[in-house]
């Protein structure tokens, strides 16, 4: 198994987990509905499917491009530490046991999963033919708070709305900051990103918006719902590690950037879920 949890980059899923707490236990606080024990651990289930599935085919798509970059080259299935009919087969194995998760959950769940593998497995593509692959990718992400509000719920709501676009944004954002490294190399092989369509020094600026949108949708909250002051203190926590992450990075130093993307941000989503869950406690 641990090939298979090399492969999938499991602590990836510190950045959309958080999130998806927040849903879950924003329609637990908010609606008529308690807390189920079973209902969270299907929503875990679902967050780990989903995960798998999408940084698996990933892999297998890019397996290719992978081998020829530098900077990927030792990579799972370059590197020849599990097949790409493997890494295939591991993909829809995910993707089924996400399908049958959301089938014991609800009927809304169930009916819209392969709406959700379409995105988080379609984001692969994307790369091949539009510079936007990073708001799709923030799309995928940005489905883990508002499915998770489904799953107690079984509806939608404006809230849980408003963080799934915090997360597209933010997502989006640091991705960009994540594809400076491969700017050169995405241009030579016809790849589109962000920075190999602007440059590194526009790509930060779009980052830098897209994450100023990202502050406003976990601001916006604040007007629709009762929030504290543990929520406004994760509200701070959460923007000064967005500013702090391009403070550290720069057109001439991407030396720091692992640190922004992984660092910072999985501390980002972690910190502001807690801020979250302490608000709803006190």
């Amino acid at each position: 198994m641990n090939k298979y949890f090399s492969l999938v980059l499991f602590v990836h899923s510190i950045f959309a987990l958080p999130f998806a707490i927040i849903g879950f236990f924003l329609a637990v606080n908010t609606t008529a509905y308690g807390f189920d024990w079973v209902k969270l651990l299907l929503m875990l289930a679902c967050m780990v499917f989903a995960r798998n599935a999408a940084m698996a085919f990933n892999r297998y798509l890019d397996r290719h491009i992978d081998a020829v970059n530098p900077r990927t080259a030792m990579r799972d299935i370059p590197a020849g530490k599990v097949t790409p009919s493997q890494a295939l087969a591991f993909t829809i194995i995910n993707c089924i046991l996400f399908v049958i998760a959301t089938w014991f959950i609800n009927l809304i769940c169930f009916s819209l999963s392969p709406v959700a593998l379409a995105v988080v497995l379609g984001y692969s593509y994307t790369k091949r033919f539009t510079p936007l692959c990073h708001l799709i990718l923030g799309l995928g992400l940005g489905l883990a708070p508002l499915g998770a509000y489904m799953v107690v719920a079984g509806a939608f709501h404006i809230v849980p709305i408003f963080y799934a676009l915090a997360v597209l944004f933010w997502v989006a954002g640091f991705d960009i900051i994540y594809a400076l490294q491969d700017e050169e190399f995405d241009r030579e092989h016809q790849l589109s990103s962000i920075p190999a369509w602007l440059g590194k020094r526009k790509a930060l600026n779009v980052s830098e918006v897209l994450h100023v949108l990202s502050a406003i949708f976990v601001i916006l909250p604040m007007f629709f719902m009762p929030l504290g002051w543990f929520y406004i203190a994760g509200i701070v926590f959460y923007c000064a590690l967005l500013i702090y992450q391009h403070r550290i990075v720069s057109p001439s130093d991407l030396s720091k950037v692992d640190r922004a993307f992984m660092t910072t941000n999985g501390v980002a989503s972690v910190v502001f879920a807690c801020f979250f869950l302490m608000d709803m406690v006190f």
